[in-house]
């Protein structure tokens, strides 16, 4: 006959029958989920320790102010500190910066006797323009800086019109008469008129573009008005 089968872990016959497994038994720490932890459970340590408090007391609850370095605290996103965009507050008065009438925007204050440091701009180049085409042309081209003043801006400013007019009508003059001392050289009275009319040209357009600069309109002696 056949020997029957042995039950597992069991052991040979007439030997020490195994020991019976305990059951699992929770620990004391263990608890369900949704359930109070056990009077025996502490939390797990963490690996570095929780910041300290400030030094004036305890952390400020959310949503309230975190005071800076100094003393003053900082009103919380939201707040009425802080108005949103599209409120009456915002954006906050004087922004953004207006400029004078003209279209444009000029920085700082404008310049004594002139609405804007551009009619100013303009005023030196008809005086001290002329000065230097006076110089550069040998006393013929005295002309052409006050010209480009004159149709740059004579148009949209009255008081670059005035500056430019003046120079106009003073280096126009003054470069017919250089243009006839070069005619006269064959008779050698050239020779003196024509340096002359250009050291006259030089001269009082400088001093017109000093003038200018302290916003004066300088009346050139020695001129006529060609143009009006």
């Amino acid at each position: 006959m056949t020997e029957p089968p042995r039950p597992p872990g069991g052991s040979e016959p007439g030997g020490t029958p195994p020991e019976p497994t305990s059951p699992l038994t929770p620990p004391a720490s263990y608890s369900m989920p949704g359930e109070a932890p056990s009077p025996g459970y502490a939390p797990p340590p963490s690996d570095a320790p929780p910041p300290p408090p400030p030094a004036g007391g305890d952390y400020p609850p959310p949503g309230a102010g975190y005071p800076p370095p100094g003393g003053a605290s900082y009103p919380p996103p939201g707040s009425a500190s802080y108005p949103p965009p599209g409120s009456a507050s915002y954006p906050p008065p004087g922004y953004p910066p207006q400029g004078p009438p003209g279209g444009y925007y000029a920085a700082g204050p404008a310049p004594s006797g002139y609405a804007n440091n551009d009619e100013k701009t303009w005023a030196l180049v008809a005086h001290f323009g002329g000065a230097a085409g006076a110089f550069i042309g040998g006393g013929m081209l005295g002309w052409v800086g006050p010209l480009v003043a004159l149709l740059a801006k004579g148009n949209q400013s009255p008081t670059v019109r005035a500056h430019a007019i003046a120079a106009l009508n003073f280096q126009l003059l003054w470069s017919i008469i250089t243009v006839v001392s070069w005619i006269l050289v064959c008779v050698l009275i050239g020779f003196i008129l024509a340096p002359v009319a250009t050291i006259i040209a030089i001269v009082f357009g400088i001093i017109g573009g000093v003038k200018a600069n302290d916003g004066q309109v300088y009346r050139y002696p020695m001129t006529v008005s060609i143009i009006k």
